[in-house]
């Protein structure tokens, strides 16, 4: 892997947390820039990574993102920038006032950063890797889905129109927002005088250990509080199983890793991959986890250990795409949802 000169936007952010610890480990010596919204998340970054040189690892606060020109300052280095890894968008529902709280973040920060590497960097940007979402490809019952195989051809039939007019339902907002922000740079990247290349990352539900400073566990993002409020929270071992809802997933460590990948996989510029380890069921977790993590037993629901709980026809997805350019290899779902399981229970414990 070459050195590269990176700036990750949402640097404090799940999955950002990962990419920026597996960026350190490498024996490459990278340097990167972490964006965040304030001083105090420079902070948290910092306590993550105290043996991190300012060689390795310096920062840039960006604290509204859709400004204009709210990323050019942080593009401009002395030593330019050949990589820029957007990860930066709204995803707490808990947070949401409606579809403008999830959609022109999404949206106006994605162009943002984007055409500030146009204002400020062109020429020395190469790739940009965009962290988008399985909510940009999947019709989310919106057609019928029975069997369905979904591709990186696939997009999510939603319309803007749709979304704004159904204000309050923070779930169509949050798939909007996806979807349009992944198609805004894709407008972008075809531009006259674009000189990078987009590689779109399309994870679903992930789902794995947090690296990144959590105060309470109400402050959880969406797929592990979702986790942790369906399996772990309670102490009833006797109550209903979580519905399997969208039970295609990936490990935080995964995706990661398919970032770092992205920066080099010489064949992966502009196209867009699934990333996703497959499906797994609310009860296939309950059983990973009671067998799996101390203290678990007196907490997860029981369910029906071993029965099969998956939806007669349910859609999957084809990630060979990204096995195959990327390189890219998985965990099994025993590891990651042991680990995570593991995790919150010291979590818990700690706060």
């Amino acid at each position: 892997m070459a050195a590269h000169r990176i700036l990750l936007t949402g640097a404090n952010g799940y999955i950002a947390s990962h990419i920026l610890f597996q960026l350190l480990s490498q024996p490459t010596p990278h340097s990167i820039r972490a964006v965040v919204r304030s001083q105090s998340k420079v902070d948290d970054v910092k306590a993550l990574f105290p043996s991190a040189s300012s060689k390795q690892l310096d920062f840039a606060i960006v604290p509204d993102m859709v400004k204009p020109g709210a990323f050019d300052e942080a593009l401009k280095s002395d030593t330019p920038f050949d990589i820029v890894i957007h990860t930066a968008s709204p995803c707490l529902y808990v947070a949401s006032t409606g579809a403008k709280h999830f959609l022109e973040p999404a949206i106006k920060g994605t162009i943002e950063v984007l055409e500030g590497i146009q204002r400020v960097t062109v020429g020395s940007v190469k790739r940009v890797v965009l962290t988008s979402s399985f909510a940009t490809v999947g019709a989310f019952g919106q057609v019928d889905e029975t069997n369905k195989v979904y591709t990186e051809a696939d997009w999510n039939p939603l319309t803007l129109d749709k979304a704004e007019a159904n204000d309050d339902d923070a779930g169509l907002a949050y798939l909007a927002s996806k979807k349009f922000a992944e198609l805004a740079a894709w407008e972008v990247q075809k531009r006259e005088g674009v000189r990078w290349d987009l590689v779109v990352l399309n994870p679903p539900m992930v789902y794995g250990p947090i690296l990144h400073k959590v105060n309470k566990m109400e402050e959880l993002n969406e797929s592990v509080a979702r986790f942790w409020n369906s399996f772990l929270k309670d102490r009833n071992t006797d109550a209903t199983l979580a519905p399997n809802e969208v039970d295609l997933y990936v490990d935080v460590r995964d995706i990661a890793h398919a970032h770092l990948l992205a920066m080099d996989a010489p064949n992966a510029g502009n196209q867009r991959f699934n990333t996703t380890a497959g499906a797994v069921t609310s009860q296939e977790i309950a059983d990973i986890l009671r067998a799996e993590v101390p203290g678990a037993v007196d907490r997860t629901p029981k369910g029906e250990p071993g029965k099969n709980t998956q939806a007669d026809g349910a859609y999957t997805i084809d990630s060979n795409k990204a096995r195959d350019v990327l390189g890219w290899t998985l965990r099994s779902a025993k590891e990651t949802f042991a680990d995570m399981g593991r995790q919150l229970l010291e979590l818990e414990k700690s706060l």
